[in-house]
């Protein structure tokens, strides 16, 4: 699978759509942010300027401070594919925030959603 176009686009034109999601299920702003900090390692001036650089998805992982160690916990179905089995490990991360999204606006706690 060619995943070079979902790698070029840029966070910033995917994170409003992260938000409307979990919005339309009567989430919020500050939990997306939570649990991209919680992925990431970005903090809140940390996040703004990579929105602000609109950087891709590729170089907002890889310039990313610190993945969280507990993403391998993270597993099940999202967007047709098992993300235990992806192989790339710059796809499985991003399939894992959209997961952690998804978990978000089906109602799912955030303590659960962290893995805590």
């Amino acid at each position: 699978m060619d995943n070079t176009r979902v790698y070029r686009m840029t966070f910033a034109s995917v994170y409003p759509l992260y938000i409307q999601k979990a919005e339309k299920k009567g989430r919020t702003k500050a939990e997306v942010d939570t649990i991209i900090y919680w992925l990431t390692g970005y903090d809140e001036h940390s996040l703004k300027h990579q929105l602000e650089s609109k950087v891709n998805m590729e170089n907002f992982f890889e310039q990313a401070p610190q993945i969280n160690p507990n993403v391998s916990m993270i597993a099940g179905m999202i967007c047709g594919y098992r993300i235990e089995e992806i192989k790339d490990p710059l796809m499985r991360k991003i399939r894992c925030l959209d997961k952690l999204v998804d978990e978000l606006a089906k109602g799912k706690s955030m303590e659960k959603i962290l893995r805590v």
